[in-house]
């Protein structure tokens, strides 16, 4: 008797096999999760293996994908975060997408295409990966640099942008439709349907979305609680089909209303899982989807386009790093990062084409031009990285010669190593060479080599997260490692490894806040010191005396903070992952100190009053007796 598999388990097993083989190999190639989910996708497809036939209803299932990103990229939307970095978002991001958008626009019209595909086609090009560019960025520990910040500014304007380009796709469908059938009523209809349902789910979910939470979580079972996470994913990206319009759109929205809220950690925590497994879901689908037979018709056509856009992308962008004033060594990276197109214009034409606003042919090109570019995107950043950015890495001397900034490479025998010489970093190394201990320093920025050559440091050119140059640094024989690097990743993997691979280094490190002081526990390191703890206290100190505290009482009382904090730090740490147990320690944790505040100073109050009678009649039993008139 023979035993069919259900078609489900084999296109499951496919599709796992596919990105298990396929991510590791780009990630070890340097060209990221992305590309090798693509790169699967192509190989599934029909122009591939063809073990996948019904393209277009797989690609329908893991669009939803995309509508769990755009769901926690809303939830990072916080309203207070956005205005804090209201200058940058709305300047710079705004700056690039018209200038991009213009350009684009202007290009596609003056090749024959209509106002509307010159539109669309202009801002979904314009669009950037967003998961590209924060790989790349978190890989060269670019985040806290101007062209990071920058970069991350207008990336985020480009999320906040989605709203109104998946809006007003339809509106152009109904523009298209009522030119053809001159029924002009239909763009009003689709104007006041679009603007009426996005008023009711940012009224509705103002109203309804915190108390029903709140009483889901009453209940403490958090399977339902996740299954609430996607049930409102799910019911509010039904509720923009229903009124014909974009999924993305509603689910973008629904996250941007819970950025404030309380439960915003645990939705993010318990959707991502869900999200980054379809989102591979949906970028394999597009690989799929990629028509090659257009390409292969046309491929003169699809290489234009593609350089074409990139071109313009990249001379547009390179003028703004320029008027932006950023290091001239960082324009390059930030150039090519923002050039390639990126994942949610797939989203874009193939709404657009949904909505009839082009012909699925041109989506197809545009599609396939957008993942060209994204796999070119990588390639050519390493291209930079051997070509350009080695002339560039060179160091002032003193003689005002420059040289190469090498790697470190003669073997060292110091005691202490720091990785990372930042504020940080500095202070350590300086109460180090005060002491007499010359400790062996790593940094991977030439702009900061350059800096400490200037003042008479000697720091060696090298990435601490690779385990050869913590070998050449000395961290076989080391006694001491201080972990002083600016990006928490970085921090962690170097804890990772060096727990792995020196087991006898001790390790210390700085921890940017608790959540990173927590992880760090986890990779096994004991000696984590917050990186504001300190000073915090001392200002908290400053503050006391200020208001009338003794010194020596106000150096108590944060002393004795310090010790409550240290310790509740320590009864947190087990709980962290559980954000609603964290949660109820640390409010136990804080009434505790209050509690225990206020009975040492009843305390202390209570033997001030009893020995002030004491100290009177001291003083009245000492007065001298030659006081008194004979």
């Amino acid at each position: 008797m023979e035993h069919s598999t259900p078609i489900w388990l084999s296109y499951g097993f496919i599709y796992l096999t596919a990105a298990v083989l396929a991510v590791p190999i780009a990630r070890a190639l340097g060209l990221g999760a992305i590309i090798g989910y693509l790169g699967a996708g192509i190989a599934m497809g029909p122009w591939g293996f063809g073990l996948v036939k019904n393209v277009d209803d797989i690609l329908h299932f893991a669009e939803f994908g995309v509508v769990l990103m755009l769901f926690v990229i809303g939830l990072e939307l916080q309203p207070k975060r956005l205005w804090e970095l209201r200058r940058p978002i709305f300047g710079w991001g705004m700056a690039q997408m018209l200038v991009c958008t213009g350009i684009l626009f202007v290009a596609a019209w003056g090749f024959g295409f209509s106002w509307r595909v010159s539109l669309i086609a202009g801002m979904g090009l314009a669009l950037s990966s967003t998961a590209i560019c924060l790989q790349v960025m978190a890989e060269r520990n670019l985040m806290r640099t101007p062209s990071g910040q920058a970069a991350f500014s207008i990336l985020l304007f480009q999320d906040v942008a989605a709203i109104p380009i998946l809006a007003l796709i339809p509106i152009l469908g109904a523009y298209k439709a009522a030119h053809a059938t001159h029924t002009d009523g239909h763009i009003w209809i689709a104007i006041f349907k679009t603007v009426g349902t996005i008023a009711a789910v940012i009224i509705g979910g103002r109203l309804l979305l915190q108390p029903v939470l709140r009483w889901i979580a009453r209940s403490k079972t958090p399977e339902i609680f996740t299954a609430t996470s996607l049930l409102l994913v799910v019911g509010i990206a039904m509720l923009m089909t229903q009124v014909g319009l974009s999924m993305a759109l509603g689910a973008f929205l629904a996250g941007v209303l819970l950025a404030d809220s309380e439960y915003r950690s645990e939705l993010e925590t318990n959707i991502e899982p869900f999200k980054g497994l379809l989102l591979g879901l949906f970028f394999m689908a597009v690989g799929m989807s990629i028509d090659f037979g257009v390409i292969l018709k046309s491929p003169w056509a699809m290489a234009a386009m593609v350089v074409g856009f990139i071109s313009l992308k990249a001379l547009m962008i390179l003028g703004l790093a320029k008027f932006m004033k950023l290091p001239w060594r960082e324009r390059p990276v930030f150039t090519l990062m923002l050039a390639q197109g990126g994942e949610f214009a797939f989203v874009v034409f193939q709404t657009a084409a949904q909505y009839k606003v082009f012909r699925h042919s041109i989506s197809s090109m545009l599609v396939a031009a957008v993942a060209l570019s994204m796999l070119l995107g990588p390639l050519l950043l390493v291209a930079l990285d051997k070509l350009l950015l080695r002339r560039f890495s060179t160091i002032k001397e003193e003689d005002g010669q420059s040289t190469k900034a090498k790697e470190i490479s003669e073997q060292q025998e110091s005691p202490i190593i720091i990785a990372g010489f930042g504020r940080y970093g500095q202070i350590v190394a300086r109460v180090l060479l005060a002491q007499g201990q010359r400790p062996t320093i790593l940094d991977h920025s030439v702009e900061m080599l350059e800096a400490a050559q200037t003042y008479g440091y000697r720091v060696f050119y090298g990435d601490a997260t690779r385990i050869d140059l913590l070998r050449i640094a000395g961290a076989a024989s080391a006694r001491v490692l201080v972990i002083a690097v600016d990006s928490p990743e970085q921090s962690i993997k170097i804890a990772t490894q060096v727990r792995k691979h020196f087991p006898n280094l001790e390790v210390v490190a700085r921890a940017r806040d608790l959540d990173h002081w927590f992880r760090l526990r986890d990779a096994g390191v004991t000696h984590a010191e917050r990186e504001v703890f300190e000073s915090s206290l001392l200002s908290a100190q400053s503050v006391l005396e200020l208001i009338g505290e003794s010194p020596a009482e106000a150096k108590r009382m944060t002393e004795r903070f310090r010790e409550h904090n240290l310790a509740l730090a320590e009864r947190m740490y087990p709980h962290y992952k559980d954000q609603n147990q964290l949660i109820a320690v640390a409010k136990q944790g804080r009434q505790q100190l209050v509690e225990q505040m206020a009975k040492e100073r009843a305390a202390l109050l209570e033997k001030h009053d009893s020995e002030e009678p004491q100290a009177a009649a001291a003083t009245q039993d000492h007065s001298p007796a030659g006081s008194q008139q004979p």
